[in-house]
């Protein structure tokens, strides 16, 4: 039987979208899952009971704040699908415009669904590559997920993706299916 897995994002600009689905197309490539993609705002949590497996992406807008999406859902989200679930989190954001706030979502998002009883998974500690300030998606010098900076650092993004999403299938337990 393949897992299934719910990528849950908001995205205004297309990017965090974009990283989405790049996420899908890695992960279904190693058989290892199936995946769904779905706006945040569009669904329902109840969804999330569907599936063995969640990743939540979103943007970071102005300084700090949450994408549209999110700052509408993250609120009213409740433990009901969460709880004990295993999420990933990734996130678009601009280094060097927004140096003190980069990706600062994947904190604001994790902190508040791990109140909700999910577990977090996919974190990664920051290379020389990273060039920001200040995260509230830092916690003790780890990233809670994936930052992506599609303004400044584009080419880096593809290779960010597969080796990310790699890790998190290894810490869901999931093996890539043999060709």
């Amino acid at each position: 039987m393949t897992a299934k897995i719910g990528i849950f994002f908001g995205s205004s600009t297309g990017c965090t979208e974009r990283v989405a689905h790049m996420i899908k197309d890695e992960i279904e490539a190693t058989g290892a899952a199936t995946c769904e993609v779905m706006v945040i705002s569009a669904t329902n949590a109840k969804q999330f009971s569907k599936f063995d497996y969640l990743l939540f992406g979103a943007s970071t807008w102005n300084i700090g704040e949450l994408q549209d999406d999110w700052g509408l859902t993250l609120p009213v989200l409740t433990s009901e699908g969460l709880t004990g679930k295993k999420v990933a989190l990734f996130g678009c954001g601009d280094q060097f415009g927004y140096s003190s706030s980069f990706a600062d979502a994947l904190g604001l998002i994790g902190d508040r669904i791990t109140e909700l009883g999910a577990q977090t998974v996919g974190w990664i500690i920051p290379d020389a590559s990273y060039q920001y300030e200040f995260s509230r998606g830092v916690y003790e010098g780890v990233l809670m997920g994936l930052p992506i900076d599609e303004d400044n650092q584009a080419p880096l993004t593809a290779q960010r993706v597969v080796n990310w999403t790699h890790w998190v299938l290894e810490e869901f337990g999931l093996t890539p299916v043999a060709a």
